[in-house]
């Protein structure tokens, strides 16, 4: 049985998206992208959407880069992949399935199958399991920077008393807040 984590970049407001749906603004630096990779390793599947899986496609042919891209490009190779999309057609992607249509039994199934960390990205397609409370681990990284408007991380309805288990402050003012469910 696997654990299933939630973890997401979002502004002091908790958005993450600006109005216009952007994410520009989220770039991690080099000194957060390396705790997001030692936090990434332990992931076996990557649950995303379609939005997402758009965004992360790039690792799948990234150019050489800093050295901290390089391992993140590594570990997403090395990663099982299930993009959740009802109007994709088919995913070309190595290691890469497509689910139509996830539903929190189907998601409880893929962590039951799993040994070791499922991670769901993108507060879309996690916000039923996490209204659920399926999810044992939320890892957000908050940057400093308000936004006012776009998509929310956490959606409207959970409610899940949550521990704190770990925190860090990067050197830019991002800072990670690691909860499991208390």
């Amino acid at each position: 049985m696997g654990t299933l984590r939630f973890g997401m970049t979002c502004s002091l407001d908790g958005r993450v998206t600006d109005a216009a749906g952007n994410i520009g603004w989220s770039a991690p630096s080099d000194e957060m992208h390396a705790f997001v990779n030692g936090r990434f390793r332990a992931a076996r599947t990557l649950v995303m959407g379609r939005r997402m899986y758009a965004t992360l496609r790039v690792w799948d042919d990234w150019p050489a880069g800093s050295a901290v891209e390089e391992e993140f490009a590594g570990l997403w190779a090395a990663t099982d992949k299930i993009v959740c999309s009802d109007s994709l057609g088919s995913v070309s992607a190595p290691r890469t399935t497509l689910e139509p249509r996830l539903t929190v039994d189907r998601l409880a199934q893929i962590v039951a199958a799993t040994d070791g960390v499922v991670e769901v990205s993108g507060p879309t397609t996690a916000a039923d399991a996490l209204r659920e409370g399926l999810v044992d681990e939320i890892d957000l990284f908050v940057l400093p920077q308000v936004l006012g408007g776009g998509l929310h991380a956490l959606p409207e309805g959970m409610h899940t008393a949550l521990a704190l288990v770990d925190s860090r402050r990067f050197a830019d003012g991002a800072v990670y807040l690691g909860y499991r469910r208390a």
